[in-house]
């Protein structure tokens, strides 16, 4: 994985690349051959986005990655500046990622490409297991998903009709 800082208008997002690979197309003339680049895009503060950009020269794949990520940039709450609300469960293809929240200290159990979109969300106490496929690309989307399905304890009480306290006990 290689981190990047980004020199577009937002100067506080961070990239990570996450893999690089390459992908060949069969022609009626041969192969042609291209670059498939994975980026993470995150500000360590709730913010964090996954892309994926295809060229035929690896920095351009990287940069239209970039892009990408930065459209598809999702908002994700932290309860404490640090951990996540509520256990969930996110999936993407085969892959299964489950995240749990973590007392102060814990750290980042995770590996991988899930590791890398936790640390770019801000998440900084949580605890993972990934189950089903390993691909890169699969892990982080599923890892993103469970992200995006978390709901604030204000969300579940406006939509159960209770206060806040009644949720938490």
């Amino acid at each position: 994985m290689q981190k990047r800082n980004q020199n577009t208008k937002d100067k506080s997002l961070e990239e990570l690349v996450i893999e690089i690979k390459s992908v060949v197309k069969v022609n009626k003339g041969g192969r042609q051959r291209r670059f498939s680049a994975t980026v993470v895009v995150g500000d360590r503060k709730g913010r964090v986005g996954l892309g994926t950009g295809k060229a035929n020269e690896v920095p351009d794949a990287i940069k239209k990655a970039i892009q990408n990520a930065n459209k598809k940039m999702i908002k994700i709450p932290l309860i404490d500046g640090r951990t996540i609300a509520h256990e969930i469960v996110g999936k993407s293809g085969a892959a299964t990622v489950i995240l749990k929240p973590a007392k102060e200290g814990t750290g980042i159990i995770a590996g991988g490409s899930v590791r890398a979109v936790l640390e770019l969300a801000g998440v900084k106490d949580i605890i993972s297991k990934s189950l089903g496929a390993r691909t890169k690309l699969n892990m982080s989307q599923a890892a993103l998903n469970g992200l995006k399905a978390i709901k604030t304890p204000e969300e579940v009480a406006a939509l159960r009709g209770k206060t806040v306290e009644e949720i938490l006990g």
